[in-house]
């Protein structure tokens, strides 16, 4: 049987995809990425704003429509939040968040698949999955209960994996040629919080007991931050990028959003990583228009994203979500307001960003090269990232082999659009590099 898995959302959902793929090939079943070939298609949901239900509502429908003869499992929040309204649109099985940690076997089960298929390819889970990194699921859920999160519903208390088992998936990722890994949770910095442990033991153990050559960090509540974190940062193999979720720069904003972090402490937080680790990229999330959002509060909040020199920002109107204290919360803000001030934080993001990728030009660092596209002049073009997840892209005569590499480059431009910087090679042998600069 042929399997093909697709996730929507956040890099957790990633992470569980991942590793449904390599239960699935394990015991024989092929995973294709091509949806005509497949038997089973597999979707990992999310709900996290009304587009997000919007476009999973979607993909189950595209699924279901185009792939009539193959069965189709649905897990995620957009499935476990909405279930009735999912099996209306002719999925064979939901396997709720509480049960997507047994998926495969469920579905095996319910939907009384072979028992013996064909032999296992052995081409690596990464490659069939396009991966250029691994995604590593640490923990889940969340004890905390911001107004607009309904993420916190449908993934239900946190609970941490146990340090030897992330270390021994690490170690195979490796095996397998991935030269990065990120590590992700719904509430990340809660890991280890059941065990009186915390992330930074974590890190420790991951860089003493791999040699995996890049270790990234997911969203990072920023009060979660331990003390002993930005130390961390002097092993090289530890990225230099930080998504640390803000959600507004008016702390009477955040107040009405439970946020646990006011505007004071995080210019203190992004003082002291900065002070601890110089070149450092710190991005973050901005919601916008939430209930109440007056145009002082929303001048406060602009005015501290620019004072932050974000190098990156996601920025999401306010989406009410049922089942949250937000959605019922008085003075909404009406939807032309909340586009115009996102179009003013995206204009002010975008300026941010290449203020950042241009404080890169003329350094030598390494990257992780991810694809390959046709470019300008018969030449092509590579794609990818340095250690502070800045885009790069390289003009290469044929391919040179270096996808899933790292390669030493110098950057030398910015991208006429401004989206990336341009590189030359420094030396145009492919090599594991597992330093940063």
């Amino acid at each position: 049987m042929r399997v093909h898995l697709k996730a929507l959302g956040c890099r957790l959902n990633e992470a569980e995809l991942e590793s449904w793929a390599r239960q699935w090939q394990s015991l024989g079943y092929r995973i294709v990425a091509d949806t005509d070939q497949a038997d089973l298609v597999v979707l990992n949901s999310c709900a996290v704003t009304g587009d997000a239900v919007r476009k999973s509502r979607q993909l189950v429908r595209k699924a279901a429509r185009e792939h009539p003869r193959a069965k189709l499992v649905l897990s995620g929040c957009y499935g476990t939040l909405n279930r009735a309204e999912a099996e209306a649109l002719g999925v064979d099985l939901i396997v709720a968040n509480a049960d997507k940690h047994h998926l495969v076997s469920i579905a095996q089960r319910e939907l009384e698949l072979p028992a013996a298929p064909e032999a296992a390819p052995s081409q690596a889970v990464w490659v069939r999955l396009g991966r250029h990194r691994a995604f590593i699921k640490v923990q889940d859920g969340c004890r905390h209960r911001c107004t607009y999160c309904i993420v916190t519903v449908a993934r239900g208390e946190e609970r941490s994996r146990d340090p030897s088992a992330i270390i021994d998936e690490i170690n195979a990722a490796h095996a397998e040629g991935i030269q990065e890994v990120v590590l992700t949770g719904v509430h990340l910095g809660g890991y280890g919080n059941e065990w009186g442990t915390d992330l930074s033991d974590l890190l420790t153990r991951i860089l003493a007991e791999t040699t995996i050559p890049r270790l990234r960090l997911g969203s990072l509540e920023p009060w979660d931050i331990p003390e002993s974190l930005p130390d961390l940062f002097e092993n090289r193999r530890l990225m230099p990028h930080l998504h640390l979720p803000l959600q507004s720069g008016s702390d009477r904003v955040l107040k009405r959003m439970a946020r646990r972090c006011r505007t004071a402490h995080f210019a203190r937080l992004m003082a002291r990583l900065r002070r601890a680790v110089p070149d450092i990229n710190i991005t973050t999330d901005i919601i916008v228009g939430f209930p109440g959002e007056t145009e002082t509060e929303w001048a406060e909040s602009l005015a501290f994203v620019e004072r932050m020199q974000f190098g990156g920002l996601h920025v999401f109107p306010f989406s009410p979500r049922a089942g949250t204290v937000a959605a019922g919360l008085p003075n909404p803000v009406p939807d032309g307001v909340k586009q115009a001030r996102s179009r003013v934080l995206r204009q002010l993001a975008e300026r941010l960003k290449q203020q950042t990728l241009r404080a890169f030009l003329g350094r030598e660092c390494p990257v992780l090269w991810e694809g390959l596209r046709p470019g300008p002049n018969g030449k092509n073009q590579l794609f990818g990232y340095t250690p502070h997840y800045l885009k790069v892209a390289m003009a290469v005569d044929g391919d040179p082999g270096l996808s899933y590499r790292i390669s030493e480059v110098r950057l030398v431009r910015l991208a006429e659009d401004g989206d990336y910087l341009v590189a030359l090679p420094v030396d145009r042998a492919s090599a594991r590099h597992p330093s940063r600069t």
